[in-house]
């Protein structure tokens, strides 16, 4: 997937700020004698900096992150979190079809396990398939050891591969939330992180209008659009990417897959 996003190596990253933490802290002995506010500062930042890359969704700063994909002319790609789910899927499935429309599902390992036919439907009617973690663990990815941040990848990844034979090229965590260790553990799997350039935001509306149109702004040629499927409010969401996908028809954009990296 071709991007003009940060490309910098996840372990360079986290090097980097282990050895600005450790220089910090060396240097707050001398600081707080002389300069008590500087020493606050030296203190706090890195910290900072590393929550603020942690839990901001697209923050690049511990690896690289995809927001846009190369495109041939008016392309889109639309991806989809959260499935599979039997009430959503194969609605969603003819509705892409209606619409000659591709899209990346990013599936949870344990759906994706207990809906092995669904994983199947979905690649049989040629979408992308794209790994989600296994029990999208959303209040407590960012503070995952390296352990757990690999289980989490490779539960999805072997829950995808038994229901269809293949394994994901794609990653993205739950709601962007990163751990230090993710994007170690990504490139290992030669698995590329995914962002987005907009999202519907669904769970904050009552109706598909707002998700809508929060989506039509970001649509320019190589936007990578996120959408949902599953969870509260399933048919909302639904709603949400018929809209999109006549907004896109209308304008002329088709739905496709990214290139390979």
């Amino acid at each position: 997937m071709g991007t003009t996003n940060n490309t910098a190596s996840p372990g360079a990253a986290l090097r980097l700020y282990l050895w600005v933490t450790v220089a910090s802290k060396v240097t707050l002995v001398w600081l707080w004698a002389h300069h008590p506010l500087l020493s606050l500062a030296v203190f706090v930042v890195p910290e900072l900096w590393l929550a603020l890359n942690t839990v901001v969704p697209n923050a690049s700063g511990l690896g690289p992150v995809v927001r846009r994909f190369a495109a041939q002319g008016r392309e889109v790609c639309l991806t989809i979190d959260d499935g599979p789910d039997p009430g959503t899927t194969p609605a969603l499935l003819d509705l892409l079809e209606a619409h000659q429309a591709k899209a990346v599902f990013f599936l949870i390992g344990v759906k994706a396990a207990r809906h092995a036919d669904l994983v199947r439907m979905i690649a049989s009617r040629g979408h992308e398939l794209g790994n989600h973690t296994h029990t999208h663990p959303l209040a407590f990815f960012w503070c995952a050891g390296p352990g757990r941040t690999a289980r989490e990848i490779d539960g999805c990844s072997d829950a995808i591969e038994a229901a269809a034979g293949l394994r994901p090229r794609f990653f993205r965590s739950p709601a962007g939330i990163k751990s230090v260790f993710m994007f170690g553990a990504l490139a290992r799997r030669r698995l590329t992180y995914v962002g987005w350039s907009g999202r519907g935001l669904e769970h904050w509306s009552s109706g598909p209008e707002g998700p809508v149109g929060r989506l039509i702004r970001k649509v320019r040629p190589g936007a990578i659009l996120l959408a949902h499927e599953s969870g509260t409010n399933a048919r909302i969401r639904t709603d949400v990417i018929a809209g999109l996908l006549t907004h896109l028809s209308r304008e002329g954009y088709r739905c496709v897959l990214p290139p390979a990296a």
